[in-house]
């Protein structure tokens, strides 16, 4: 791949605009008006951020910028722009690797999306490729998605890499981190803001906190990303972490990348906030090991009941029906080859009528011996409306759809190629209680990478995730991102008027 200098993606986020209207009512005698119902708008600005992908010069990284052509994306929106813009550089925090961090070096637009529908894509290599920022304006904004792909053929951090770049917040939950000798997992934070945000980083092992006050207060320079190790924060290594991120002052975007000396790295997204019941879409059907790690943020423990979502319906894993979390303690299970050759989804859910909050995540093994390879699932919430997976291959991909109450009936467009292509939409049906793994249409005469958009047709929430596995040696590379709502609208209330209320 072509090295480009490489810095943010461009940004900060908003949602649409505030519109309304007035009327002036005449008085019926009565006084009363009829309030108007609230419409749902296109956001007018999105932000999203992505981390640095380095820390290995056999790093090679894809960006993928998308906007889909429906949704208040189309042709007749406002024009509008959206790009991986310049950057800054990523440094380190704490007692992290990589020495100070650096001054951030604006340079010129490195993708930039001119159209919705069709796919912009960037590449560069090694190690020093830094956070992008990244903002998308007018008609590009509603739907906007930013996907980084990062192939490590060999070393400590081998693996695919697959992130989907998040909007900038104040709050984070990470789920199935480590402090073993084994793992090296790094917190990246980005601030896409003019000034500095301050951060605390939180760990939670199986007996509660794990006391650092190297976590507290760390500053991210504006318009910069900083990466800190989490095993330096505390003297205990502990196989199941929980991370919180949260912030002082100022917003980030936070991300955990983790590595295992036998089984690769990938990263981990947050996991959607604590709720009562979770799900964590598409394990794939050849898991050799699959580990479930939960986490009770609030007072109260937490007992669920889990089941597994297959092709046929619902199921319980053999011995493992159930689960406690302990109030602020982290629990992991070991679920095995929870899938046994069949695709399948987790639902937990409360065994004793208690909506106790947690988060949860999985780590999903595949492969055996030394040619195993990790990935990531965090709990995520439904389609909605609309999600996107950015980056697609030609070959690779297995979208996973699961409805875990009432059936739903979702539609499903491969969009242009990046180099060329014809879109083209399919429609899916999905019995409840069940997950299917689809291999997702491929656009006619597909050249380069292409986007999935999954749309909420009828029926129940539906939940997906899409798996892009990249063989290579006899591993099976492979990566997960889960597809929530893209939030591509917004809820804007109806203003009225009413003058009978100047009557005396």
């Amino acid at each position: 791949m072509k090295s480009t200098s490489l810095s943010l993606i461009a940004g900060a986020v908003a949602l649409a605009a505030v519109t309304g209207f007035a009327a002036v009512n005449v008085p019926d005698g009565k006084g009363t008006a009829t309030a108007k119902p609230a419409a749902r708008l296109p956001v007018e600005r999105s932000s999203l951020l992505c981390p640095a992908p380095g820390l290995s010069d056999l790093a090679e990284t894809e960006y993928t910028s998308f906007t889909p052509a429906a949704g208040g994306g189309d042709a007749a929106g406002p024009a509008g722009t959206a790009g991986l813009l310049s950057s800054t550089a990523a440094g380190d925090a704490g007692k992290s690797k990589g020495g100070k961090t650096k001054k951030a070096d604006p340079d010129k637009p490195v993708v930039l999306l001119k159209a919705p529908g069709k796919p912009a894509t960037a590449e560069v290599s090694g190690a020093d490729a830094p956070a992008l920022i990244g903002t998308a304006t007018g008609r590009l904004a509603p739907g906007w998605t930013a996907q980084q792909t990062t192939t490590v053929e060999a070393g400590d951090a081998r693996g695919l890499l697959g992130v989907s770049c998040t909007a900038p917040d104040t709050g984070f939950w990470f789920p199935a981190a480590s402090t073993a000798k084994s793992r090296e997992d790094y917190v990246h934070l980005t601030n896409p803001d003019d000034t500095a945000a301050v951060a605390d980083i939180e760990l939670y092992g199986p007996d509660g906190t794990l006391k650092s006050d190297v976590g507290e207060g760390i500053t991210v320079p504006a318009r910069s990303g900083v990466r800190v190790l989490i095993s330096t924060l505390t003297s205990k290594a502990v196989d199941d972490v929980t991370v919180h991120v949260t912030t002082r002052t100022g917003r980030v975007g936070a991300v955990v990348r983790a590595a295992d000396d036998e089984t690769g790295s990938d990263w981990i997204s947050a996991s959607t906030e604590p709720t009562s019941t979770l799900v964590l879409p598409g394990i794939p059907a050849d898991a050799t090991s699959v580990r479930l790690v939960a986490f009770a943020p609030g007072d109260d423990d937490a007992d669920l009941t889990v089941k597994l979502l297959g092709k046929t319906g619902a199921i319980s894993p053999a011995g493992h029906e159930d689960l406690h979390v302990k109030s602020r303690m982290t629990a992991g299970v070991d679920l095995k080859d929870l899938t046994r050759g069949e695709p399948g989804s987790l639902l937990l859910t409360p065994s004793d009528g208690k909506a106790t909050p947690v988060v949860a995540a999985l780590r999903v093994v595949r492969g055996k011996g030394d040619k195993r390879e990790v990935g990531y699932i965090p709990a995520t919430g439904p389609v909605g409306a609309q999600a996107t997976a950015a980056d697609n291959r030609a070959k690779g991909s297995v979208l996973s759809l699961t409805a875990p109450g009432a059936p739903g009936t979702v539609r499903v467009t491969a969009s242009a190629g990046s180099k060329g292509g014809t879109p083209v939409s399919k429609t899916y049906q999905v019995a409840a209680g069940t997950t299917v793994a689809i291999t997702p249409p491929v656009p006619a005469g597909l050249k380069g990478t292409y986007a999935l958009t999954v749309e909420t047709q009828s029926g129940g929430p539906v939940h997906a995730s899409r798996t892009l596995t990249v063989p290579m040696d006899g591993i099976p590379m492979f990566t997960v991102q889960t597809l929530p709502d893209d939030r591509g609208t917004v809820e804007v209330p109806a203003a009225e008027q009413d003058l009978s209320v100047l009557d005396d």
